[in-house]
């Protein structure tokens, strides 16, 4: 005799719901991986004196970073490949990158004691973006406060500011 279907338990995983990225993109782009930019990065770049290839080249350091724990390692080749430019390009606006406080560069050997592409610290950037942070919230606070004015009939505005 079958049991009733209420007593079955079902162990299966639910199935999981796509975040806004893959609903965007869709499962087969999103599959191949995506970066984690803050807005405040895209937002704030003319803030933080980064030119459109500055720009470029952390996003890219930022493409291969997943782990907080361990920095990203590409080799210059990879990244000038990948935008288009000379190796030197990317050496001369990695240590423009690294004079502004935003990028720290750590040599890496091999086993052999060759040596590697660097290792790329980006705790700078991540600091000034923090420190930006109350900035934004500032603005999008006024923003807000504007748009409460503008939605709000005047004799019903109480308080607001």
């Amino acid at each position: 005799m079958a049991e009733p279907a209420s007593s079955v338990v079902d162990f299966r995983k639910p199935a999981k719901k796509a975040n806004s990225t893959e609903r965007i993109w869709g499962k087969a782009v999103t599959g191949h991986g995506y970066a984690g930019i803050p807005n405040i990065l895209i937002r704030g770049q003319s803030r933080l004196g980064l030119s459109p290839l500055q720009f470029n080249i952390v996003v890219q350091l930022l493409e291969y970073w997943h782990d907080p724990a361990r920095p990203p390692f590409p080799s210059k080749e990879e990244i000038a490949v990948r935008m288009g430019v000379k190796p030197k390009t990317i050496q001369t606006n990695i240590r423009a990158l690294e004079k502004a406080g935003l990028v720290k560069r750590e040599l890496r050997r091999t086993i052999a004691g060759d040596w590697n592409s660097n290792i790329y610290h980006l705790d700078g950037l991540v600091g000034r973006i923090q420190k930006m942070e109350p900035e934004f919230a500032k603005e999008k606070e006024e923003r807000r406060a504007a748009r409460r004015r503008v939605e709000t009939p005047t004799g019903k505005r109480g308080n607001m500011t």
